[in-house]
């Protein structure tokens, strides 16, 4: 088939490689390029960057709302559009413009984690177990009728970047088979009463707060990495957690608290067990194991950490 794709991150490379491989992509469409790393430089997101080494047209309409975009689509006469993490919600008319609409690579089992950031809030939470949905797309967020859905468990110490490239090949791969049966899929209207919302995450969502469980602040580590981290304060400045493990006990101090622990290294206090930290990377360095930071920063049992503040 003649397909429109729109994606941005590399979540979506796996869907544009395979509908590369089977079907005819007429043009990519993709989110403007935007600055990034330390030095901003203005850099094309991984998906611009995979149709202009497949030759294919590539467009970056800042808002696919703004007039003339339904119009400039229709004239690649695609039978189909595929949208997988594309960024933007797509109007009507835009979601209308091939002959068989829109299908969607949502990365959660609809209609639970509707949004940007279905991984990150499914890791957070403490799902034990995610998927992907095909949808037929509406002009709501993630609310048209269901073609496809493949379930997958969650790994007990799985991140959403690890998580993340997981679900994009089963994406594809689901995305493929609805294509093949698209004239003969059931569509499944969602049941909305059990819908979850699942918004993009911001630098705050990675905050953590000692006062909470270890398996909740553990969870929270797995779905900030690799963005947005999660930060607590310390002694010595701002740190990031990439990697943390609950440990069971109670805690015998205050929530934030550094404690012993026999001969391992000193665990964090929390509302219920213990937070021990793995992988950590303080302000404007790299990251390090615990023990090294806690060497280098000079902490002892009795000092505490806590909450970022705005």
């Amino acid at each position: 088939m003649r397909v429109l794709f729109y994606g941005t991150p590399a979540f979506a490379l796996p869907t544009l490689d395979a509908l590369l491989a089977e079907h005819q992509v007429v043009a990519v469409i993709t989110q403007p390029d935007k600055p990034a790393g330390r030095g901003r430089a203005v850099t094309p997101s991984p998906v611009k960057r995979r149709g202009l080494e497949a030759a294919v047209p590539v467009l970056q309409p800042p808002r696919l709302r703004d007039p003339g975009w339904p119009e400039r689509l229709a004239e690649f006469r695609a039978d189909v559009a595929v949208v997988a993490a594309f960024g933007q919600i797509l109007p009507k008319a835009v979601l209308d413009v091939p002959a068989r609409g829109s299908i969607n690579v949502h990365g959660s089992l609809l209609p639970r984690y509707r949004g940007a950031a279905p991984i990150a809030w499914a890791i957070i939470r403490g799902e034990t177990e995610t998927g992907i949905t095909t949808f037929q797309m509406d002009p709501g967020m993630d609310t048209g009728d269901m073609l496809l859905h493949e379930a997958t468990p969650i790994g007990r110490d799985e991140t959403v970047g690890e998580l993340s490239a997981r679900l994009a090949e089963i994406g594809a791969r689901l995305l493929l088979r609805t294509l093949e049966s698209i004239g003969s899929l059931p569509r499944i209207p969602q049941d909305h009463a059990q819908a979850t919302l699942a918004p993009r995450l911001k630098k705050e969502d990675g905050w953590l707060r000692p006062t909470e469980p270890a398996r909740d602040l553990v969870n929270r580590v797995r779905g900030c990495n690799p963005w947005p981290g999660a930060a607590l304060i310390t002694p010595a400045g701002r740190l990031l957690i990439w990697r943390a493990t609950a440990l069971p006990g109670a805690a015998t101090a205050p929530p934030g608290t550094l404690l012993l622990r026999g001969e391992g290294p000193l665990a964090i206090a929390t509302g219920e067990g213990l937070l021990l930290p793995i992988e950590v990377q303080p302000e404007s360095r790299k990251a390090m194991p615990w023990q090294d930071f806690l060497r280098g920063a000079r902490l002892r049992a009795g000092a505490r950490v806590s909450e970022p503040t705005p």
